[in-house]
């Protein structure tokens, strides 16, 4: 008996949720304002801050270190965090309970016209939610990646982009990071563009990953 194999089912549908992103015009134009947000944040001397869970948290994690670190070629740093220190997510969930981990590291680092980033397939994280909620309160703008109907998150936030067609968080995940690494390159001309210092060099990447 024949089996069809998961690998040309997940190019299936992962190319259906393309074709779906590709003809959403909302999320062209909620990505254009995300990238702006970001470059006038990075421009003002403002930090982005990124927070998720499991696979989420990863790809927030993934974000932040190649802003401060580089994408493709060699540029200043960019200032981004990724609420993903073990040690304070633990120490934070002991004593103040699970759903406070990211909202307490808002209230500790962001400051008005900071820029915090949230992850999450579903949009009903309570812990992502109770961050967004802290961020508001310090005029912290707020971006969040969704999926499916954005859940509690969506309206929670200033700016939502929630990825089409896709019902899983393993295809929701994969545009998630797609939008993250086109958003890097839409900051990276920005900033360029504006000429205040955080332009790229001429240098090509030759790091090893």
């Amino acid at each position: 008996m024949l089996h069809r194999s998961p690998f040309h089912d997940a190019l299936r549908v992962a190319r259906e949720v393309l074709v779906a992103c590709e003809a959403d015009a909302s999320l062209a134009r909620s990505f254009d304002r995300f990238v702006e947000l970001a470059c006038a944040t990075l421009s003002r001397g403002g930090r982005l801050y990124v927070c998720g869970n499991g696979g989420s948290m990863s790809d927030a994690m993934h974000f932040a270190e190649e802003l401060v670190g580089r994408f493709r070629e060699t540029r200043s740093p960019l200032p981004a965090l990724a609420f993903s220190d073990p040690a304070t997510l633990t120490c934070i969930a002991n004593d103040f309970g699970f759903e406070e981990v990211f909202a307490r590291q808002v209230e500790a680092h962001g400051q008005p016209g900071d820029l915090l980033l949230c992850l999450s397939t579903s949009g009903e994280s309570a812990n992502v939610v109770r961050a967004a909620r802290a961020a508001r309160e310090r005029e912290i703008a707020t971006v969040a990646l969704l999926g499916r109907d954005g859940g509690k998150l969506a309206a929670r936030v200033d700016l939502a982009l929630v990825v089409p067609h896709a019902v899983t968080p393993d295809r929701i995940q994969e545009i998630h990071l797609l939008l993250l690494h086109a958003a890097i390159e839409g900051i990276e001309a920005g900033l360029g563009a504006e000429g205040d210092g955080g332009g790229l060099s001429e240098r090509t990447d030759t790091s090893v990953r």
